[in-house]
């Protein structure tokens, strides 16, 4: 029965959706983790200058939510939700940049490169694989026209 469920799941989101849910379910849990128990704030400075880390939290909690909704749509009415994966990370790896060149956090750039590869590239090269990969035409016989 669940091994159905599975791939009626799977035939409904699509790749891309799958992708999606994964990463919205992620960002979600990730800002959840700082709600229940905030890190400390080492090379995140130019966020914590504006508010605190927990309430930098709802900006992945929301962005989570919003990739995860984003996975119910349409191929092509998605890429709401690939924008929405990018901010969290992308906002993370500018912080933690800006914390290396003021000299605040040595091991930023690092951390910082990690989430540019890790998260902002993975999702930049997810935002343009095709849903179904179209097999390449037949060519024709030889000695017959087209």
């Amino acid at each position: 029965m669940g091994c159905r469920a599975a791939r009626r799941l799977y035939k409904t989101l699509g790749r891309r959706g799958c992708f999606l849910a994964i990463l919205g379910v992620g960002q979600t849990c990730w800002g959840i983790s700082f709600l229940v128990d905030p890190p400390g704030d080492h090379g995140l400075t130019l966020l914590t200058s504006v508010c605190s880390l927990r309430h930098w939290a709802w900006l992945w909690i929301g962005c989570g939510i919003g990739t995860l909704a984003a996975a119910l749509v349409k191929v092509g009415r998605d890429w709401l939700g690939f924008l929405a994966a990018l901010a969290p990370p992308t906002v993370w790896a500018i912080a933690y940049t800006v914390a290396v060149i003021t000299g605040d956090y040595s091991r930023g750039g690092f951390v910082a490169i990690w989430y540019l590869t890790s998260h902002v590239g993975v999702i930049m090269w997810a935002a343009t694989v095709p849903e179904y990969s179209v097999p390449p035409a037949p060519r024709p016989r030889r000695g017959k026209a087209a």
